[in-house]
């Protein structure tokens, strides 16, 4: 589907503009949920409060589209000095939906051009990427978690500037042998984009601006936030190791900071109307055909992104994406096609295709402080807090339908 159908098409969902106890809005033409009355999302309201008023997170935006029509819900506040209520415009950092949303969506873009190859080595993209057995580490190992590269090195420590550190990235020895132990690694996602910068030979933010976020109307979304946002910008950590301020309208992560603000693994901030959007237009190019050559990424290439890889057995990991495993932010009711993502600050999509269904939700749990573990029950609640409720309306299943339909 090309990008200004799928823009047409998703014109004519319902949208709630506010946050309320989410509810249909008034649009023209609104298409129901199933034969009855919609389902109220109420029981999910005051999950969300009561995660809240526990301290899971200062406050919390979640976005639900089913069919296409949408549902949202903001609770809490911006920050602990902020107390303004977040809405579907509030801006998140979203950490490590940074790796789905921008750095494997531009991969998504390179293979249908035919400029990536995902079981080509790295080297022929990125000649520096040099070290013992580094030879044997292909693109499907940087997506799959599953190249040999560690999980994580503190740049910020290890490194004098911006291109020290890719460096250091790059000159990093594996832990193991590629293809053989799944480890989730920030390095092999800087990596990556690395890759995608030399393919096409510019920046990651601006290639994702101009090929993602712009054409998709993702307006709100993109990395290094114009100082002219902060207000709309929900506050992460009171950084007391290494920045000594209150991080607010900057990337939380680290590393992504010493980057300059835009790396492969973090970096993006976006609003939840924003990644609604984009996870409606995942499901629209998973179900599209190959023929539409209007559309900048072949669907066949969506579907080989969001299966899942097993080049480890047992891994859950698809190419960039997850899908659900026990224990997942998944929770236990999605489907086994559904694939998503999670970040550190809080954040999380999950989108299941047979259900036309996308779950967003966008918290800040690291303010003022990571040192607040409460995130994860809190998201498998929400993941089957939503399903159940559709379930329980009889409005979840619908017919198969083949590809290209």
């Amino acid at each position: 589907m090309s990008l200004s159908r799928f823009l047409i098409r998703a014109s004519t969902g319902l949208l709630v503009l506010g946050c309320g106890p989410l509810r249909k809005a008034e649009f023209p033409g609104p298409r129901e949920l199933g034969a009855g009355s919609p389902p109220s999302l109420d029981s999910i309201t005051r999950v969300i409060d009561s995660a809240i008023g526990a301290g899971v997170a200062p406050g919390a935006v979640l976005a639900v589209s089913f069919r296409g029509n949408r549902y949202l819900y903001g609770a809490g506040r911006l920050a602990i000095d902020d107390p303004r209520r977040p809405d579907g415009h509030s801006i998140y950092d979203l950490a490590s939906l940074t790796k789905v949303i921008a750095t494997t969506t531009l991969a998504m873009y390179a293979v249908s051009e035919g400029r990536l190859s995902l079981d080509a080595p790295v080297q022929r993209y990125l000649p520096g990427f040099r070290g013992p057995g580094k030879d044997r580490v292909t693109i499907r190992h940087l997506l799959t978690h599953s190249s040999g590269l560690p999980a994580d090195r503190p740049l910020w420590r290890q490194s004098p500037n911006a291109d020290s550190a890719l460096r250091l990235v790059n000159g990093t020895r594996l832990d193991t042998v590629p293809g053989t132990r799944m480890v989730y690694s920030d390095l092999g996602a800087i990596v990556l984009g690395e890759v995608i910068q030399a393919i096409y030979h510019d920046r990651l933010d601006r290639l994702a601006r101009t090929r993602v976020f712009g054409p998709l109307g993702m307006s709100s979304t993109g990395f290094r936030p114009s100082r002219r946002l902060v207000w709309r910008i929900a506050a992460t950590e009171l950084d007391t190791a290494w920045r000594k301020r209150m991080v607010r309208g900057e990337v939380h992560d680290e590393k992504a900071a010493w980057l300059g603000g835009v790396a492969g693994h973090a970096g993006l901030f976006g609003s939840a109307l924003d990644l609604v959007g984009f996870g409606e237009w995942l499901i629209s190019m998973y179900h599209d055909a190959d023929g539409d050559r209007s559309s900048p990424i072949r669907p066949s290439v969506v579907r080989e992104f969001v299966r899942r890889q097993e080049v480890v057995p047992g891994s859950s990991r698809a190419l960039g994406w997850d899908t659900p495993s026990s224990g997942s932010s998944a929770g236990h009711l999605l489907g086994p096609a559904a694939f998503g993502h999670t970040g550190f600050t809080g954040t999380s999509l999950w989108v299941d295709p047979d259900r036309d269904l996308v779950i967003v939700l966008l918290t800040n749990r690291v303010h003022p402080t990571r040192n607040n573990p409460r995130i994860g029950p809190f998201r498998v609640a929400v993941a089957d807090g939503v399903v159940e409720l559709l379930r329980s309306s009889g409005v979840t299943s619908r017919p198969p339908r083949s590809h290209g339909r």
